[in-house]
């Protein structure tokens, strides 16, 4: 992969957690440190709890859009992937020092639905939102589809369609802060939100945009996709002690514990953000993209597509694998995933495998879907800020076959100059993304 001709470097400006553990960064960055999870046992209402398997989650609660923004005329037929999508955008933008203003305009055409806020000193031409969302509104969707078969087309709300598309969750956040630019959502499951960063990456390298908002969203706690992830048994099932459920790399790991949530971050070409002051967390490097082509719902087990999407970050960066220093794996807690990534670790780096610091921000946050990649981004962007790396939890009994170093339990502290983050999804979609510490090269 050749990118040699795009010359301009892309810096994150902004950064907007919205998760089970935390909303904005510094409760988020508290709970990854102290290795505070939140997973509970859940109840669906009017539904049958006993029929799956999993019964714990890591829901938000308490979670008020009001709370983050005004709510507009039309922001109470939003699903919740939409909600925490344009929490997390303007957390991250106020972040990045954007300032906004009331769009308090009249509209003539009364069918025209009015902007909420504008970007001051921002050309909304110059400023896109790519995001990354596995479903869209199911919430929405299964409430609507039962009202359906229930009483026909009157029981669907006109409102209910538009808001199921992937495309609802990127239009809100852009008409909510009138962002003109590029706008599109794109689904590759678990791996979506690094997806939508590697598109906004090269959406400023190439010099289409100043600024990107992206990373991912996702809303899944619903009764039919939680059943669904239930039969495939991707999820744990100790229902009686759920703070110990997620176990990545560990030898009793059953499964994965389902969240929900976003993780935006600002992406922005250097000197705009020079010109505009902004303080910069770190720089976007290198990312990596490949399909296993392999099966619907299980990784290669060689790992080596996923292997080559983490080749290909290291090399659109130019950076040599001895000089990573921190790795934010998929780490699901899967049996096959953190054997797979284990084995693709050792396979690209060698013996400086064994050297380099690993922890699953899943075993904290649960598994985000397609929002995880967006979280445990800004989770690397915050190690490299803070030169601490967070523990991966409950990492008990050793596993032959996961044999590095998975930082079990307790923080520490180390200077983190260059972290890897890695996502993959169903349907072998593999993704990876190099961020690295800012250094001023202006002098050279």
């Amino acid at each position: 992969m050749d990118l040699g001709n795009y010359k301009k470097r892309v810096v994150i400006t902004g950064i907007g957690p919205v998760t089970p553990v935390g909303i904005g960064k510094e409760a988020y960055w508290e709970s990854l440190v102290k290795g505070k999870s939140s997973f509970k046992r859940i109840e669906f209402p009017g539904r049958d709890m006993s029929q799956y398997r999993c019964q714990i989650a890591a829901p938000i609660e308490g979670f008020d859009l009001g709370q983050y923004v005004e709510r507009s005329k039309h922001s109470k037929y939003f699903g919740k992937t939409s909600q925490y999508a344009i929490a997390a955008a303007k957390i991250a933008l106020e972040d990045a020092g954007i300032q906004f203003e009331r769009h308090d305009a009249e509209t003539k055409n009364p069918h025209e639905q009015k902007c909420e806020y504008q970007l001051k000193g921002i050309d909304p031409f110059r400023i896109g939102v790519i995001l990354g969302v596995s479903v869209e509104s199911m919430e929405i969707l299964e409430h609507y589809h039962e009202r359906f078969l229930s009483r026909g087309t009157r029981g669907i709300s006109p409102f209910a369609l538009p808001n199921i598309y992937l495309s609802a969750i990127t239009s809100h956040v852009a008409q909510y802060f009138t962002i003109r630019g590029t706008s599109f959502a794109l689904s590759t499951a678990c791996a979506s939100a690094t997806h939508a960063m590697a598109n906004s990456f090269l959406q400023i390298q190439g010099g289409m945009e100043d600024v990107v908002v992206t990373g991912g969203s996702d809303a899944c706690l619903t009764p039919y996709v939680f059943g669904g992830f239930d039969v495939l048994r991707a999820m744990s099932t100790r229902n009686d002690d759920p703070q110990r459920a997620c176990r990545p790399f560990d030898r009793e790991r059953d499964g994965f514990v389902m969240a929900e949530g976003a993780g935006v971050l600002v992406f922005e070409e250097l000197e705009h953000a020079r010109r505009r002051g902004a303080r910069i967390y770190g720089e976007v490097v290198g990312f990596g993209m490949t399909a296993d082509a392999f099966h619907l719902t299980e990784p290669d087990p060689d790992g080596k597509t996923l292997g080559k999407a983490v080749r290909n970050a290291l090399e659109t960066a130019g950076v040599h694998p001895d000089e990573v220093d921190y790795i934010n794996p998929h780490g699901t807690a899967t049996p096959l995933n953190d054997k797979v990534e284990t084995k693709m670790i050792k396979d690209v780096f060698g013996k400086k495998a064994y050297d380099i610091p690993i922890s699953s921000t899943k075993s904290i946050t649960g598994h985000l879907m397609g929002a995880a990649g967006g979280v445990e981004a800004i989770a690397v962007v915050l190690t490299i800020e803070k030169g601490t790396i967070h523990p991966t939890l409950n990492y008990e009994f050793p596993d032959p076959e996961c044999d590095l170093d998975y930082v079990p339990n307790e923080v520490r502290k180390k200077e983190v100059r260059i972290g890897l983050s890695i996502s993959a999804g169903f349907g072998g979609v593999n993704s990876a993304i190099l961020i690295k510490k800012f250094e001023d090269s202006r002098s050279s």
